[in-house]
């Protein structure tokens, strides 16, 4: 496959007009263009790492042939790497959908978010499944499925089972979290270093404790953020924009399985979601994740940042996969896969081309 002449966005290189040779899965030669003309914007494939589901699909209780929609329908998106996210929910069923698990395209592992978690920034999650880390339970839940998990600092026994968790390969990320920003140096100090949905369910920022909003924008954590305009205000987003380091930011969407969908009741983990504008609430108004596709978070950060598409290629998809420890993803370099997202000038996705194949074309 060729495509030709078009602005390349490579998140290390930056801009520039050339042409690209695909073979087999694999990005095989880049011709670079002396002249600034070109047809469409080609961008890394978006990457999601905190996804509940998607158009009716639960990850709780998916079977694999949904798992397959949604992925298909991601594309649509420009998705080309996603991590379905559970919420809290008992030892028992963690481990059926632990051990269940199968990558499936664009599918590449599980994000664990909860049960250890703070009850008292549960947020969304279902409290009757919110309970402290036990090093035995983790050895029967955790397998090579699970890439991430969210965990708050100051439950009980977590600085007793991070050691097995980094030693299985599973990034944690700090969420659901009441502890102070002391706590929050203690788990950096032990290379902890994400934030999950940042600034959402973690202690606010005050002039007197800043806590762990405070310690996210003052120290070396990865923020994922949700740009949808509903989980943090415009001048939020610009705020951690303009005093992060832009390689700090992770674009999620921590999107729920009525994303797409009408105005209605829906589910999730047990708890009843009530969605109308797009925004989803619990019946006492906490929101409870997000309707937000991907791409509208890249168009949403671009437009409310005024970003260089270079930073724009880090934030929607090499930081996370440089988090992750993928090391052959995310850019567009001669050697990497060919995952791509083809957009227009007002960034809407064109094509998608997964492992060098198209596979959502507008």
């Amino acid at each position: 496959m060729e495509i030709k002449n078009i602005l390349i966005v490579d998140p290390i290189d930056g801009e520039y007009v050339g042409d690209i040779i695909i073979e087999n899965d694999i990005i095989k030669q880049i011709i670079k263009k002396d002249n600034n003309y070109y047809d469409y914007i080609l961008m890394p494939g978006f990457v999601d790492t905190h996804t509940h589901g998607y158009m009716g699909v639960d990850f709780m209780n998916a079977p694999k042939e949904d798992l397959k929609r949604w992925a298909e329908l991601n594309f649509s998106h420009g998705v080309t790497k996603f991590y379905p996210t559970t919420v809290s929910a008992s030892k028992k069923q963690l481990k059926e959908i632990v051990n269940n698990f199968q990558s499936i395209l664009s599918i590449s592992g599980i994000h664990l978010e909860g049960p250890y978690i703070n009850k008292e920034k549960k947020g969304a999650q279902n409290e009757a499944y919110i309970y402290p880390p036990k090093l035995e339970d983790l050895k029967e839940i955790i397998n090579e499925n699970v890439k991430l998990i969210t965990m708050a600092p100051e439950v009980e026994n977590f600085f007793e089972v991070i050691d097995y968790l980094k030693g299985n390969g599973v990034i944690i990320s700090l969420g659901h979290s009441n502890a102070n920003y002391e706590l929050f140096k203690k788990a950096l100090e032990k290379n902890i270093i994400r934030i999950t949905h940042f600034p959402n369910a973690i202690t606010s920022l005050h002039h007197r404790s800043i806590g762990g909003v405070g310690a996210g924008l003052l120290e070396k954590f990865k923020l994922e953020m949700i740009v949808d305009k509903i989980h943090s205000s415009p001048e939020f987003i610009k705020l951690v924009y303009k005093t992060k380091n832009i390689d700090d930011i992770i674009l999620i969407t921590d999107s729920i399985s009525a994303t797409n969908l009408e105005d209605g009741e829906y589910s999730l983990g047990g708890l009843k979601v009530i969605v109308k504008d797009k925004k989803a609430t619990l019946e006492d108004g906490t929101i409870a994740g997000s309707t937000l596709t991907f791409d509208d978070g890249v168009r949403n950060f671009y437009n409310i940042t005024q970003c260089s598409l270079k930073e724009l290629a880090k934030v929607s998809s090499y930081n996370a996969l440089q988090n992750l420890n993928i090391k052959n993803e995310g850019r567009i370099k001669e050697g990497y896969i060919a995952n791509f997202a083809l957009l227009n000038r007002d960034l809407e996705i064109k094509k998608t081309i997964f492992h060098g194949n198209i596979v959502y074309e507008k």
